[in-house]
């Protein structure tokens, strides 16, 4: 197997963890797996400490990693996020090449991002391999949403011109939720073409064992209601409304919001807050300490962008559920992120930060309430987001593939 995509671990949220993880799950079952990746560089969208600007290739885990050097935009705008990803599908295609020349079985694209997967098509084609594409982001769509780039622009046309040419080329394409499965679907896929692969809760066992009482004391929110968005800081989040929630809740002084993260949009959403006294930003914590944060919080906010509905399923929501504190999100209802969260936390409109404190608000004061919720979202994340399950799906969706190209 020969899986292509620019994130990877050591990379500790977002794309990168679950791209490891199947790798290595597939390695550990015997199969040979090889991985063409970029250079680490999220959430911060700088390069990692250490981390070379040449190519390097590495044995971790039983997996052959190739890691490429490519251009990483502090700002990652429209233009240059494209830059971004065309860069690292320029550098990617040699070790491409040489990983084609023994003949894989399957060629894995891991979207996003679209431009960057595209290489792997001829790859694929040049092996006599199948192609499964894993949609982690329907990225144009969501770049369209929140206008990181202007609807009719060459950067649209060219990002919905390699949608397409990846797309209607995959033996398989998955993705991480029902609602999104149905958006490729309407871009012309095939439905028995498509399938659906969560994205599993990659701490719930730590998140089970942990105690947050060290980090609330060190963080001097002892006697506070925590409300918590820890994650990536970016456009489709729209984390401006946690600020203005904050505002308005400027009174109560038994509620603080705490906002853990790293991304292109931090100094700006800094700079909303004023230094406003219950808004506290800290950065993204290392992996020994994410399961204690977890814990600690009271509830979880996932804000999102109205428009960005159903583009992405976050894969924070997971480890949210894990740490049995209900959740507070922004989302229409019939949307994948409401549809997931009813009966483990609270709803309301995208856009609306009264209706956000006023929940956070509810669940401060009414711990009967937030702990019935709370433990529907622990028994959810068992039921619905546990790495077992995951990938007993992906082991079927491989098995499925392989049993296709040995009919051919």
């Amino acid at each position: 197997m020969l899986v292509h995509g620019i994130n990877y671990a050591p990379e500790t949220i977002g794309i990168g963890p679950y791209t490891a993880g199947l790798a290595q799950h597939f390695a550990a079952a015997g199969h040979a797996v090889e991985v063409v990746t970029g250079r680490p560089y999220y959430p911060a969208w700088r390069p990692a400490d250490g981390s070379s600007a040449l190519w390097r290739t590495s044995v971790e885990h039983g997996v052959s990693i190739t890691r490429c050097p490519h251009y990483v935009p502090h700002q990652p705008g429209g233009v240059k996020r494209m830059l971004h990803h065309a860069s690292f599908a320029a550098s990617s295609a040699l070790p491409l090449l040489r990983c084609v020349s023994r003949r894989p079985d399957i060629v894995l694209a891991i979207v996003p991002s679209l431009i960057g997967a595209l290489p792997a098509v001829p790859a694929a084609r040049i092996a006599g391999a199948r192609l499964w594409v894993h949609v982690q982001d329907l990225e144009v769509d969501a770049a369209l949403a929140t206008g990181l780039v202007p609807h009719g622009s060459m950067s649209a046309r060219l990002g919905l011109a390699a949608e397409q040419a990846l797309l209607s080329r995959a033996d398989l394409v998955t993705t991480i939720s029902g609602q999104m499965a149905r958006r490729i679907g309407e871009k012309g896929v095939a439905a028995d073409r498509i399938g659906e692969l969560r994205n599993w809760a990659n701490h719930l066992d730590a998140i089970n064992g942990a105690d947050g009482a060290a980090v609330r004391k060190e963080m001097g929110l002892h006697g506070k209601f925590v409300a918590l968005y820890s994650g990536n800081i970016g456009n489709k989040q729209g984390l401006e409304i946690v600020v203005d929630a904050a505002r308005l809740l400027a009174a109560r002084t038994d509620i603080a919001f705490l906002i853990c993260g790293e991304g292109p949009n931090l100094a700006r959403l800094v700079g909303l807050a004023g230094g406003a006294p219950n808004i506290r930003f800290e950065p993204l914590q290392s992996p020994e300490r994410f399961a204690p944060l977890m814990r600690m919080a009271d509830c979880h906010l996932l804000p999102q962008l109205a428009d960005a509905a159903d583009l992405v399923l976050p894969s924070k929501l997971a480890n949210m559920f894990a740490s049995g504190r209900p959740v507070v999100a922004t989302a229409e209802q019939g949307t994948g992120v409401a549809e997931e969260v009813d009966g483990c936390g609270l709803v309301v409109s995208p856009g609306d930060a009264g209706a956000l404190a006023a929940a956070v608000s509810s669940l401060a004061g009414n711990a009967g309430l937030a702990r019935r919720l709370g433990e529907a979202a622990r028994e959810r994340a068992r039921q619905r987001w546990t790495r077992d399950a995951v990938l007993r799906d992906a082991d079927a969706h491989l098995s499925r593939l392989l049993a296709a190209g040995s009919g051919n």
